[in-house]
């Protein structure tokens, strides 16, 4: 039985990460007619089930196609998080992908021919041998914690749901980016006191998303959201946030404030958890733990051991893999496996300039 250790199923490749390009492995291997097995921890496209509901992509729909299946909508924009999950879903149907899901991976251990997966189904463990492994993990396993007093309270969140839970209710949220952006207006739209809290003294408009950044603007210059620049969460408690003034974006400088809020909102980011490389002898470095890696081959420090998409970065802080600039390491790694590049991949031929794999061509 596949159950047994003694007797674990066998595959070619192993890939593990259900997420775009995880999936888009999957279909350029299959398409080559090379075995193998795309093993998810919970459902595919996780990360997109932790967005709001009509939440938008930042790119536009060819920067998010996968192996030249293209995104079609009928607004010709960027596309919420629900349509691209559809889309991914017609993409494991359309191929019929060999997919595992709600199977965590929990061990990946080097071999003499391979590697031994196991992995903790609800049904109990299963075990995998693979010739090669691809790790297609991501960068979001959970959020930044800031680690100060009373971030745990039930009135903190690290993620947003939407904006109805806090209709007349005042909120702070802290963070300066897209989604920090994307909470605020929306709350401020049904009806909440909305205050932003922003360690630099002023929001980075070219990196908001464009119809965000004079939405934003034009609400703090009227004064209609409460600005805290500079500022960074020391202390929260069940009615009051205390903010320390910072020069450098980072340090307390001494000087506190007081706010008064029924709800905090941390849009600080997320980490990734590279547990699994380091256990498996992958070499990490940094702060972010990105995965030393070959960048003709994305191939780690381990024999046959690959790594693709965000989690290539580890933790990113300044944002560098995306769907769009990952679509290049699917092709490396086919390549590395079975000498040849994928026919199809990104988006369609004629809006190739979206994706980043023709170098890998000439190579």
């Amino acid at each position: 039985m596949s159950n047994v250790k003694s007797n674990p199923t066998k595959t070619e490749v192993a890939i593990i990460g259900g997420g775009p390009i995880g999936i888009e492995m999957a279909i350029v291997l299959k398409r080559a007619g090379v075995d193998y097995l795309l093993i998810e921890a919970r459902q595919i496209g996780d990360a997109f089930m932790q967005w709001p509901a009509n939440t938008h992509f930042f790119s536009t729909p060819e920067h998010v196609a996968l192996a030249g299946v293209p995104v079609h909508n009928l607004s010709q924009f960027s596309i919420t998080g629900e349509q691209y999950l559809a889309y991914l879903r017609t993409l494991v149907e359309m191929y019929d992908l060999n997919l595992r899901i709600y199977e965590p991976v929990t061990a990946v251990s080097p071999q003499e021919n391979g590697f031994h997966i196991q992995t903790t189904p609800w049904r109990g463990p299963q075990y995998y041998q693979a010739r090669y492994v691809i790790m297609a993990t991501g960068g979001m396993a959970g959020p930044r914690l800031l680690n100060i007093p009373g971030e745990d309270l039930p009135h903190v969140s690290h993620y947003f749901a939407g904006p109805h839970k806090y209709f007349r209710s005042r909120l702070m949220i802290v963070g300066g980016r897209n989604s920090a952006v994307e909470a605020v207006l929306r709350c401020w739209r049904v009806g909440a006191q909305v205050s932003l809290s922003y360690r630099q003294p002023d929001l980075n408009y070219e990196r908001i998303k464009p119809h965000m950044s004079m939405d934003i603007g034009d609400r703090l210059r009227k004064g209609e959201v409460a600005f805290y620049p500079s500022t960074v969460p020391v202390e929260i408690t069940p009615t009051h946030i205390i903010l320390a003034s910072t020069e450098d974006g980072v340090n307390p400088n001494g000087s506190t404030q007081k706010v008064e809020t029924d709800f905090v909102l941390l849009t600080t980011g997320f980490v990734a958890d590279m547990r699994l490389y380091a256990d498996a002898g992958v070499e990490l470095e940094g702060d972010a733990e990105a995965p030393v890696h070959n960048p003709s081959t994305m191939e780690t420090n381990v024999p046959g051991l690959f790594v693709a998409g965000t989690a290539v970065g580890g933790t990113q802080s300044k944002f560098k893999y995306f769907i769009s600039t990952s679509h290049d390491h699917v092709a490396k790694i086919m390549k590395a496996i079975t000498g040849k590049l994928p026919d199809k991949l990104g988006t369609i031929p004629a809006r190739n300039n979206a994706v980043t794999w023709e170098e890998v061509k000439a190579n």
